[in-house]
């Protein structure tokens, strides 16, 4: 059996289409899924929820984030965390944002996304 190497670059996974606005790059380990997330200026996830518990942070940019019934201006620097099934949502500024996201346990559904054309910032 071959093992994979540990290491990796972000720059070098291809972008997968999120949702309308938003892609992301995604390392998938045998329990969590990690994503860097790009949101376009003016974007929208709409409210979801899904089984897998969710971490993140603000890497940069700003946006309104709405976890149940708290909603906050979130900007570089602020974290997250969402339990599983609860519903949640996101509408970013003028200027897009760039945010990390954890996900527990694997995001299954996002091994099938689609891939998208899109330069990366990640040098």
């Amino acid at each position: 059996m071959r093992l994979l190497s540990a290491f990796g670059h972000i720059g070098k996974l291809a972008p997968q289409q999120v949702w309308d606005g938003v892609v992301g790059r995604a390392v998938h380990g045998e329990r969590l899924t990690m994503g860097v997330i790009e949101l376009d200026p003016d974007s929208v996830v709409p409210e979801h929820r899904h089984a897998n518990e969710q971490l993140g942070m603000v890497l940069a940019g700003s946006l309104r984030f709405r976890v149940a019934d708290e909603t906050r201006e979130l900007g570089p620097g602020d974290t997250w965390s969402i339990p599983a099934d609860v519903p949640h949502d996101v509408e970013t500024g003028p200027d897009g944002a760039v945010v990390l996201d954890v996900f527990a346990p694997v995001r299954e559904d996002w091994k099938t996304l689609d891939r998208v054309e899109r330069p990366s910032r990640w040098p």
